[in-house]
């Protein structure tokens, strides 16, 4: 086999599915309820809290890993294979109170690349303010019309962002209804006492991720999520040049949204999750190539032009 498929090896059987579970679930198709949608692995880290009950931290761990796992998030069914997976690592850094905690969550998603065994990352988010109460034994409940705690809100709000960008992979915009659902949970927050939840506290925070993303000046951006995934990635497989040829169109896509709202918020979560991936898809390609992505990446996230700067090395194979 051609080392240029050296990250596209294998195969992935529950592609085709989840493709067209999420197909069906765009088009509006109704299914009867039958298994969750995520299989994410919940860690907790409380290695900078000192002298606290351990048992209640693991009880902690498990009541999270729990609500988020076995709580149906939309009406299509998942098999277990077809899970969508995910990894959120919460590490706190300071007790208060008792029952009141601060730290932040690194929040990594990934999805099946076609007729291969590579996983590629959508999102590799980590988010700086997070504030909550848990009180062990008490039940973690989620209402969508609200009043929820700020830990429920914290585990749905990125749940729905979970599958959101699940599904814009597999269907061009197809995260809007899981999107919408993480807006309303912002909406519902603006009074909380917990920052993240408001514009005026930061740049870098969940308003302004939920907000870049169903901003209509962005859509080029949630575009190129699909057209990277759907058209590039899982067309190589198939032919390596024509999918690499479509991930170079969809980067051209984040191009057009830089120029005309540059520094967005929305672009650097991108790259967060995609920088290393972009170079280990281009470095086998030719020369012209390698170099039109490398003046796109380094225009759009200057942030890791050194690491961009392998694009411009000469071939050794």
């Amino acid at each position: 086999m051609s080392g240029e498929k050296h990250i596209f090896v294998g195969f992935k059987t529950v592609y085709m599915k989840r493709w067209l579970l999420v197909c069906w679930g765009c088009l509006g198709t109704a299914f009867s309820v039958q298994a969750q949608e995520l299989r994410c692995n919940i860690s907790v880290s409380t290695q900078k809290i000192q002298g606290t009950n351990r048992e209640m931290f693991t009880n902690m761990q498990k009541d999270m890993y729990e609500f988020v796992n076995n709580r149906r998030w939309s009406s299509n069914v998942f098999s277990y294979d077809e899970k969508i997976e995910a990894n959120i690592l919460i590490t706190l850094d300071e007790q208060s109170g008792g029952d009141e905690f601060k730290g932040t969550m690194q929040v990594r998603v990934s999805r099946p690349v076609y007729n291969s065994s590579y996983n590629s990352v959508l999102l590799n988010f980590k988010d700086n303010d997070v504030t909550f109460k848990y009180r062990e034994f008490e039940a973690l409940e989620f209402n969508e019309s609200g009043q929820n705690s700020e830990l429920v809100n914290l585990l749905a709000f990125y749940a729905y962002i979970i599958l959101g960008m699940d599904y814009d992979s597999f269907s061009l915009m197809g995260g809007n209804e899981f999107f919408n659902k993480a807006e309303n949970i912002v909406a519902q927050c603006q009074n909380a006492r917990e920052p993240g939840w408001k514009s005026f506290e930061g740049r870098r925070n969940r308003y302004w991720l939920i907000n870049n993303l169903q901003d209509r000046s962005y859509a080029s951006v949630r575009e190129c999520i699909y057209k990277y995934h759907r058209l590039g990635l899982d067309a190589m497989s198939d032919n390596v040049n024509e999918g690499r040829l479509e991930v170079v169109s969809a980067l051209e896509l984040l191009q057009k949204a830089h120029r005309s709202k540059p520094n967005s918020y929305i672009m650097q979560v991108f790259f967060d999750a995609k920088s290393d991936e972009i170079v280990n898809i281009f470095k086998p390609a030719f020369t012209d190539e390698r170099k039109r992505v490398y003046n796109i990446v380094s225009e759009v996230n200057p942030a890791n032009v050194s690491k961009y700067s392998a694009l411009l090395e000469n071939k050794t194979n």
